[in-house]
């Protein structure tokens, strides 16, 4: 198991920078974050030389090629670009010999609830998504945010059901299931499979207001870097390595108490305390 880097937070510097400065501190790999028009990894033109030219110059690979977006859009044209988007990703991430693309369940359609739209809207997507992936030797990681249609167990239960493709499964974040009482300690047994990616994020809990405002409320969690919330990374990485999941722990920054690098750091130190 190693240490990586989701690289959204860099995307307005030089793609040189990156690697830089992951190599620099001891980072493996790089999540690569993509999209149309993205400055480090253009869907449209994607430069996959001078990818190749960075990872041999500074000995940093890549983890994954993350295209995050509404992949079950209610808009038919939006959802076929979306679509379309992941099906570059995968075309780059073989190109690049890469194993993993990253990306979303969807959001619920106007109307549907989660589980409809998982039965009826993200089988359509999901089932031929996932059998170009599979043909190309590629894994599919969706991250369980809350905000899509895999915010609880019974969600990721029933779209493995629809789309049962055993390259089709997760990007696990335990922040999200932490701040809903759900158990990800458990999440790790009963989808150890599934899991092809991970993100290292942690939430914290401020009790004060949770007990002001109640769990409907809002303003009692908020998402930190591992180590400064209430996630518990030995028992959880112990976990990953009993399901045989021996790959990135890509740090996600969303700390608005942290700058950006310091905040990536702060992380890399606390975890490495359980990863070598």
């Amino acid at each position: 198991m190693h240490i990586g880097i989701l690289t959204a937070p860099f995307g307005r510097e030089p793609l040189e920078y990156l690697f830089e400065f992951a190599a620099k501190h001891g980072f493996k790999t790089l999540e690569l974050a993509c999209g149309y028009g993205h400055p480090h990894l253009d869907l449209d033109s994607p430069d996959v030389d001078t990818l190749k030219r960075l990872m041999d110059r500074y000995g940093v690979g890549l983890s994954a090629i993350a295209f995050y977006t509404n992949n079950t859009h209610p808009d038919p044209q939006e959802r076929q670009r979306n679509n379309e988007g992941v099906r570059r990703a995968i075309d780059i991430a073989r190109a690049l010999g890469v194993g993993v693309v990253c990306t979303l369940a969807g959001h619920p359609v106007p109307g549907k609830s989660k589980m409809q739209t998982i039965e009826e809207d993200c089988a359509q997507v999901f089932n031929p998504l996932a059998e170009y992936a599979g043909e190309r030797e590629i894994q599919i990681a969706l991250e369980n945010w809350f905000a899509t249609n895999i915010q609880a167990l019974d969600h990721w239960q029933r779209l493995f059901e629809v789309v049962p493709h055993p390259n089709f499964g997760l990007n696990f974040d335990p922040s999200h299931l932490l701040w809903q009482q759900i158990d990800y300690i458990n999440a790790v047994f009963l989808f150890g499979s599934r899991i092809f990616h991970t993100h290292a994020k942690d939430t914290e809990i401020m009790r004060q207001r949770l007990e002001y405002v109640g769990n409907q409320g809002s303003g009692w969690w908020r998402y930190v870097i591992p180590g400064l919330g209430a996630v518990r990374w030995g028992e959880y990485i112990g976990a990953l390595r009993r399901v045989g999941y021996n790959g990135v722990l890509s740090i996600e920054h969303e700390d608005s108490a942290l700058g950006r690098e310091e905040g990536f750091l702060i992380g890399k130190r606390y975890l490495e305390q359980y990863v070598l």
